[in-house]
């Protein structure tokens, strides 16, 4: 059995690697990268790699040959319509290649989902059903990192963790646990054309987050609950540039009008257990 792995070096792929290698034999797996030199770590652990460039189709095919299962990580792209052109391309060489099945990272219940990425995502698990390919829809949360992160230390100095998600609660969760659930499919059998929404069963608010801040810190910090113009210009203020300003205090909104809120119990059943909150809290804090 060979399995695939594209975005090999990216911090999602990555992990899904070390998770595989404790479960197969590391000339089981290959790494698929556009930048093969970063990807040294993975060939002295016995990996192969290959180089695929989501933009060079002709990249794509060759590097997918013989491949059993691949895991079709999605584009980083901050460019919704060419992630979808690059997705194609990596769909269309993965049929030609003769792959015979693809797990995808896509977006939790993404049918429902306000959050623009959604349309990408979708658009690319319809690619995937028309190769007739088996599939399996790995339909990941929002990570934990994107607002739980050493950002927090900033926040702590002032007192206060400023957001316009209201009381709106979250279903985020770990990279590291996202990615031990692909290496369960991958390693495993029986996810042909099933369709995992990997979100947290335990949601959570920024005022407990705050809680959790304090607790861990030692220091009395709370939740600033403030509008989307108010969140953007704080951030355009912190350095993020306007698009970067205006995406995450999207996302914000989205998470108070509950977009990130439903909860589902197929990541437990994956792999068991998640991270809790406050353990990524300390390693946010520590680092």
């Amino acid at each position: 059995m060979s399995i695939f792995i594209t975005g090999a070096t990216g911090e999602l792929g990555g992990l899904v690697i070390q998770h595989l290698l404790k479960k197969v034999p590391a000339n089981q797996i290959v790494a698929v990268v556009r930048n093969v030199e970063k990807a040294s770590a993975l060939a002295n652990l016995g990996v192969e790699v290959r180089h695929g460039d989501y933009s060079q189709p002709e990249s794509l095919q060759k590097a997918f040959a013989g491949a059993d299962k691949l895991l079709f990580i999605s584009s980083p792209d901050s460019d919704d319509t060419l992630r979808i052109v690059q997705h194609a391309n990596v769909v269309k060489a993965a049929r030609d290649a003769g792959v015979k099945y693809i797990a995808y990272t896509g977006f939790a219940f993404a049918e429902e989902s306000n959050i623009p990425l959604a349309h990408v995502h979708l658009a690319t698990e319809y690619m995937i059903r028309t190769t007739k390919i088996p599939y399996t829809f790995l339909r990941n949360s929002l990570y934990t990192e994107v607002f739980v992160n050493p950002g927090l230390g900033a926040s702590l100095e002032q007192g206060a963790i400023v957001t316009n998600t209201g009381s709106g609660r979250l279903n985020t969760v770990t990279r590291g646990d996202l990615a031990l659930a692909a290496a369960e499919v991958l390693a495993g059998e029986g996810h042909e054309n099933k369709t995992y929404n990997l979100v947290s069963n335990q949601t959570w608010s920024y005022d407990e987050l705050a809680q959790i801040v304090s607790e861990v810190a030692g220091k009395k910090i709370v939740h600033q609950s403030v509008s989307f113009e108010e969140e953007k210009n704080i951030l355009q203020g912190a350095g993020f540039p306007e698009p970067v300003a205006a995406l995450f205090a999207g996302i914000y909104h989205a998470v108070s009008q509950g977009e990130t809120s439903r909860t589902s119990d197929d990541l437990r059943k994956l792999i068991g257990s998640e991270t809790p909150l406050k353990e990524t809290v300390k390693q946010a804090l520590q680092g």
